[in-house]
């Protein structure tokens, strides 16, 4: 668990991410957290089927870095958003990472700040050098976030901006 001013980041268990499929507020529930109104989209519904709960269940693999992160606001004890790295560094030390707010709690420098959390976390771990993530060229809230954590854009395509945080050069 991760704690900064406003947020507890959370990664959740295996059974944890079941009841977070659910959406039935079973999740908010077992962690005694207050209910929370969130969106799975098809894209994230189907990465966790897939790839996380699979990754998460592999007691071979870092859980850490398979997992979502629950993004807790202290003030109204409620899931606001979820973080997460998208599996384990590769053999260079980089490791990517995905972010969502919950549409109630966007624009309010929460993302900024857990995306910073993350940051902190993983200058920690040995094996991560680098941090890399993308983002919707047609989502400026969303690479806005990167840019006040000291993201770097390194690159694009027709639909996506690609960003880098060098930890360790």
């Amino acid at each position: 668990m991760i704690s900064s001013e406003h947020l507890i980041l959370k990664p959740l268990s295996h059974d944890q991410l079941v009841m977070y499929i659910k959406n039935d507020n079973s999740l908010e529930t077992a962690l005694k957290l207050n209910p929370t109104r969130k969106i799975i989209s098809p894209e994230l519904k189907e990465a966790l089927e897939e790839t996380i709960l699979p990754n998460v269940a592999d007691p071979l693999k870092n859980h850490l870095f398979s997992t979502l992160w629950s993004i807790i606001l202290k003030a109204e004890n409620k899931m606001i958003g979820d973080i997460c790295f998208v599996g384990e560094p590769d053999d260079k030390g980089e490791v990517e990472i995905g972010y969502g707010t919950y549409e109630d709690f966007r624009g309010k420098g929460y993302m900024t700040e857990a995306v910073g959390c993350l940051i902190e976390w993983a200058k920690k771990q040995d094996n991560v050098k680098s941090i890399f993530a993308q983002t919707a060229k047609d989502n400026p809230a969303s690479y806005s976030i990167l840019k006040k954590n000291n993201f770097e854009k390194v690159g694009e395509d027709d639909n996506l901006l690609n960003w880098r945080l060098i930890l360790i050069p």
